[in-house]
């Protein structure tokens, strides 16, 4: 047997729980209802055959996506979400968790898989009719017709509402006809249009009788068995991406195609032969946002999906940085282990404590989206929440997943750099996630809207003197804030002593405040100035978008927010031992937010200048209270080397390391060590200066052993804070 493959043994039989940390349970905790789906998918990916392969050209990566495809049908596990009556599951949430595992396996069948059941099937299921389900849906299942989901438009990408693409219904024929009148309307980053889809669902305006009632879907077929567009159909090959390269994106356009009345997918809106336009919703916006709504999922799944992909770097980097050895600075006869340094605790467990919190505000978004889709909590508020907790998290979770990714890669050194390592490959895959089902910062911005929205219901029918004792309110908080009396407030209690800072810090209730009060104040100072924008159209405009950046910053603090509760909520279910150490990454978590935003505390008085500095310090202490758990928490995430496919992630490094180790101690003992020349010249203060190369012999009056030991501390010390960053070639 190797050393490392003996090392994978001995950690597969070490005993479950670990010092203070139930891993068992914590594992179980993080799979959450869908613990069961979830296992099977690890067992999936951990098949070679879903594999990525890294060194294939882009047309055999396309190649062997489209048949992993083909494999997970035959598996039936891509049918979850489908009808039970059509050959699924109905399991929403299980579908989901799953399929946010994928990832592990490669992203570009993560993602394939995405277009094809998530948006192309579900874009059928969710605005189709039975009609439309018992025609399109079972060959969509069966893959027996790959499919594009053709909303995105090359001039307009988010802005979804305002795309090119007309669909003019055509009463003398019963046709729609399908038209995209400028370039700028093609269908554009399209999954399956490149090469592999047969037919699409396409969003277009729909215009009958003269009257443009919004965009709405349409089933329009492609290309016929041969591959080759149908007549008015056409396109182009994206080519090669920063990533995802195992998808065949492509444009699309469309020249006077028709198709028959009853491909419009017609659950919000319907178009009878006499071409009269009937829908449920009278209103045009809510109709519009409902229709969106329905495809939610995709943002869900990202989520799950990015949260998955930094759990997978962070087990790679913890793993790497609990045996990779580096700089003598405690010992003589042995380097330091990585992850004994405190700035790379710092890098690595302030993202861990993030993923955790990302990982249960995930399960909270998935119950949530479970219940609306099962039909048991489906209603338009609850809709309406899902929609608006989906786009903050997937704004914050797939932004945190390329920094985590980074991170975990620079703290890898140079051999997370190596393509074995799959860091740099997975940080590539996944760059395009933040663009992926809605811009990041304009879902955010959706998210501020909403927070506006609920702040203005707030005064929905309240009296002049309930506004007035609210406004009264809001001035007694700000003048308390001007002169000082919170952080002097703050400074008494603490008697600026760091230590009671500190335990004032830890408290779960001040965090929150903290948080919440950040979220609160924001979103009441944007309200206040908007108050009196102007009625003009244009006026108003630039006010509003003079606040864009706040309602942002708003929108983010309230994601912070929500997954903080959710941390905070397995905090208070976790068997004692566990909970300890959950309470100490639930506090990393909160202070780690605080100090990002520590210039917003301390300039609306929230923080005293004591207390802020006291945040930082805290910091410091909790992550030396994580060090001896830090591999029980990655462990948790039960991910194994055939998950991850990371060789350092394996035992390698601590069977070098430990073969270094025994090299140099046989020489010690044996008597054969070289000595040090700082040493030989200490023991033998008599013997010749060593002369350089072209300098002069350095006089011994002239160097000062102890400043150049001092020198040479300093600097292993300032190397050793870069951790694995240190070059070698």
């Amino acid at each position: 047997m190797s050393d490392t493959n003996r090392t994978r043994r001995q950690r597969s039989e070490e005993p479950r729980m670990h010092g203070s940390v139930d891993v068992d349970w914590l594992g179980r905790d993080l799979r959450g209802d869908w613990s069961e789906q979830r296992l099977r998918a690890l067992k999936k990916v951990a098949d070679p055959r879903y594999q990525r392969i890294d060194d294939l050209t882009m047309a055999d990566h396309r190649q062997r996506t489209l048949e992993q495809i083909r494999l997970l049908v035959d598996d039936g596990a891509v049918l979850a979400a489908f009808p039970k009556r059509l050959g699924g599951s109905d399991d929403h949430g299980g579908n989901v968790a799953a399929f946010g595992l994928l990832v592990l396996a490669d992203p570009s069948l993560q993602i394939k898989a995405g277009v094809q059941f998530g948006l192309f099937g579900a874009a059928v299921l969710h605005l189709g009719t039975e009609h439309h389900h018992d025609t399109f849906l079972p060959p969509i299942m069966r893959f027996e017709v790959p499919g594009a989901f053709a909303m995105t438009e090359t001039g307009h990408g988010s802005d979804v509402a305002s795309i090119g693409t007309t669909a003019t219904y055509d009463e003398a024929t019963e046709e729609f006809v399908i038209h995209t009148p400028f370039r700028g309307a093609w269908k554009d980053y399209i999954g399956n249009a490149a090469l592999h889809g047969k037919d699409a669902v396409v969003f277009a305006k729909l215009i009958t009788r003269g009257v443009d009632h919004g965009v709405h879907a349409f089933y329009v077929p492609l290309r016929d068995e041969t591959g080759a567009f149908l007549p008015g159909r056409g396109g182009e090959d994206d080519g090669y991406k920063g990533g995802l390269n195992g998808i065949d994106n492509g444009r699309l356009h469309f020249t006077n195609v028709r198709v028959p009345r009853t491909n419009l997918l017609n659950r919000y809106g319907d178009v009878a032969s006499d071409g009269t336009y009937s829908s449920p919703i009278d209103s045009p916006g809510r109709r519009f946002f409902t229709m969106i709504g329905t495809l939610v999922q995709g943002r869900v799944s990202l989520d799950g999906a990015a949260v998955v992909a930094q759990e997978a770097a962070l087990a790679i980097a913890i793993r790497y940085g609990a045996e990779r050895r580096q700089f003598n600075a405690s010992s003589e006869t042995q380097e330091e282990v990585l992850l004994d340094y405190r700035r790379h605790q710092r890098r690595l467990f302030t993202r861990l404590a993030k993923a955790y919190a990302q990982a249960y505000a995930h399960e909270r978004l998935l119950a949530q989206f479970d219940g609306v889709f099962s039909g048991r909590t489906d209603t338009p508020e609850e809709r309406e929440d899902l929609e608006t907790l989906a786009a903050g998290l997937k704004s914050l979770s797939t932004w945190q997943a390329l920094d985590t990714l980074q991170e975990a890669r620079e703290a890898c050194g140079g051999a997370g750099f190596m393509g074995e390592n799959r860091l740099v490959q997975l940080r590539a895959d996944l760059d395009v996630y933040v663009t992926f089902e809605g811009d990041n910062t304009v879902l955010l911005q959706l998210v501020g809207k909403r927070l506006l929205g609920d702040f203005a219901k707030q005064f929905k029918g309240a009296s002049k003197g309930d506004i007035a004792r609210f406004a009264a309110d809001q001035f007694f908080e700000r003048a308390t804030t001007l002169v000082g009396l919170r952080t002097l407030s703050q400074d008494v209690r603490d008697l600026r002593n760091v230590k009671k800072s500190s335990l004032a810090l830890r408290d779960q209730e001040v965090q929150r405040d903290l948080l919440e009060d950040r979220v609160e104040t924001m979103v009441a100072d944007i309200a206040g100035r908007l108050r009196h924008a102007p009625k003009d159209q244009a006026k108003a405009a630039a006010a509003f978008n003079a606040e864009q950046h706040q309602l942002i910053e708003a929108a983010r603090a309230w994601v912070e927010l929500q997954q903080y509760d959710a941390l905070s909520a397995a905090v208070e279910r976790a068997p004692e031992a566990t909970k300890k150490v959950l309470t100490h990454l639930r506090d990393l978590f909160a202070l780690t937010i605080v100090e990002e935003h520590a210039a917003w505390h301390l300039e609306n008085g929230r923080l005293s200048g004591a207390r802020s500095q006291a945040v930082t310090s805290t910091i410091e202490r909790l992550l030396a209270k994580l060090r001896p758990h830090a591999l029980d928490l990655v462990a948790a995430f039960g991910l194994g080397d055939e998950h991850l496919r990371s060789h350092i992630a394996t035992g390698a490094e601590g069977v070098r390391q430990a073969e270094a180790q025994a090299h140099y101690d046989a020489l010690r003992a044996a008597g054969e060590l070289p000595v040090p020349e700082k040493r030989a010249k200490a023991s033998n203060p008599d013997a010749q200066p060593i002369a350089t190369a072209g300098a002069a012999p350095v006089a011994p009056s002239e160097f000062d052993d102890e400043a150049d030991e001092s020198v040479d501390a300093g600097a292993d010390a300032a190397a050793a804070g870069r951790g694995a960053e240190v070059p070698t070639r």
